[in-house]
């Protein structure tokens, strides 16, 4: 999804010779997967409750396959974008899904930590997107197709290696299993005992008869069944989430995304532009100068972790000293790890015939908000810097007393009988 999502960013800049665009033009380009991920997040949400956490998400990275290789042949910046916006749409709801069918597939004491190491995964790709594009892009081949009128370069090549990872996840979740929660929440017992069945033989290397289980229950509330056409279903799915006894848990958790997203996301975005500004400065040997003052000076010439990135934000321009206002500010960007603690807090709270449809609907929240925030920001650093992290430092430290107000996570839920299992 990362790849799928941020390749624009790569791609859009040194496409612009070949398909002749203009800096609106580039700014549409780059602009179409937020659009695509805003604008169907929810779509992929009710799919993966209603349909199967697995089959929505082999489906989904194979479109995004298909769409992005379609993108590397586009022969001109329309239809690049129009294939840009099916792959970023097809891979809008991957991350929640994602996290989903991980939550449902593996131990209560090991869920955690293996979907905060997939978050971290998710925030290192951007790392290895430069890593992948510096020898990619200066390659100096160009192949001319006639039946295109396109010439195959080095950034058509970068964009076909951001859309294989696609690929590979289509093909590896042929062999995965779907969410035994997911069928109890819709019914199919038989096929959950079926699922759990293949784990008990692959963990314990035994036969199927030997797995004790015999029958299933799921321990929360259950789907609504009996519905008819897909907007009734839509609205069967959506409505629980804004109404008690989930309401407060949909507000919290979409409140603490979009606080989340709207002051640090922006800071991401835009860390090229700051890192760069900062360094030019150190290297200058500049003294007594605060991390806003070296930000300008070059450009004029050219939880817990929440709590600590608020707090930082809000110190970052009290020294003058380079490395301490630097350690600062990777402090506060440190902040996005809350994405993944977020995202792990939803799944454990909300039941499972919302769950997808609840982790994509507060994402969405969130990244909405990311818009507005990624446009304020820029305006800030070059008007009134200090302002932006004072501001965004204090509305991260708003959004970490909400955290006080969620509910505690459930805890596990023992086995009821020798042969019966009450899933957690």
């Amino acid at each position: 999804m990362d790849f799928e999502i941020f390749s624009v960013g790569y791609l859009v800049p040194t496409s612009a010779c070949e398909l002749g665009t203009t800096s609106a033009q580039q700014g549409l380009m780059a602009a179409t997967p937020v659009v695509g991920i805003i604008a169907t997040s929810h779509i992929w949400g009710y799919l993966a409750d209603t349909r199967g956490r697995k089959k929505v998400l082999c489906f989904s990275m194979t479109l995004s396959f298909v769409a992005s290789t379609a993108a590397a042949f586009a022969p001109d910046w329309i239809t690049f974008s129009v294939f840009k916006l099916i792959s970023s749409t097809s891979v809008a709801g991957a991350f929640a899904l994602a996290f989903t069918l991980l939550s449902e597939c593996n131990p209560e004491a090991k869920r955690a930590f293996l979907l905060i190491l997939t978050s971290t995964i998710f925030l290192c790709s951007s790392g290895i997107m430069a890593v992948i594009a510096l020898p990619v892009l200066p390659l100096k081949f160009s192949y001319y197709i006639p039946a295109l009128g396109i010439h195959f370069n080095s950034w058509r090549l970068l964009n076909l290696i951001y859309g294989f990872p696609s690929a590979i996840s289509a093909f590896g979740l042929l062999f995965a299993l779907e969410s035994p929660k997911f069928f109890l929440s819709v019914g199919q017992e038989d096929k959950a005992l079926d699922v759990l069945r293949t784990m008990f033989v692959i963990n314990n290397r035994k036969s199927g008869d030997e797995y004790p289980i015999k029958s299933l229950a799921l321990n929360e509330e259950e789907a609504p069944t009996g519905l008819t056409g897909l907007w009734s279903s839509i609205v069967a799915q959506t409505i629980p989430l804004f109404k008690p006894p989930l309401l407060k848990k949909t507000v919290l958790m979409s409140v603490i995304f979009v606080i989340t997203y709207l002051s640090i996301n922006p800071y991401v975005m835009w860390m090229p532009y700051i890192v760069d500004g900062f360094m030019r400065s150190v290297r200058r040997g500049e003294a007594n100068l605060t991390f806003c003052e070296r930000i300008r000076a070059t450009h004029h010439l050219s939880h817990m972790d929440q709590i600590m990135a608020g707090v930082s934000g809000i110190l970052l321009n009290s020294t003058s000293l380079w490395f301490l206002s630097a350690g600062l500010f990777l402090m506060f960007v440190a902040g996005t790890i809350n994405f993944g603690f977020l995202s792990t807090f939803t799944v454990e709270i909300f039941p499972t015939y919302v769950k997808a449809m609840a982790v994509s609907l507060t994402l969405m929240m969130g990244r909405s908000s990311a818009v507005a925030g990624i446009n304020v920001l820029k305006e800030l650093l070059n008007t009134n810097c200090e302002a932006s992290f004072y501001v965004f430092g204090s509305v991260t430290l708003v959004g970490a007393g909400f955290y006080f107000l969620l509910p505690a996570e459930a805890s596990p839920v023992k086995t009821a009988s020798k042969n019966r299992q009450t899933v957690p």
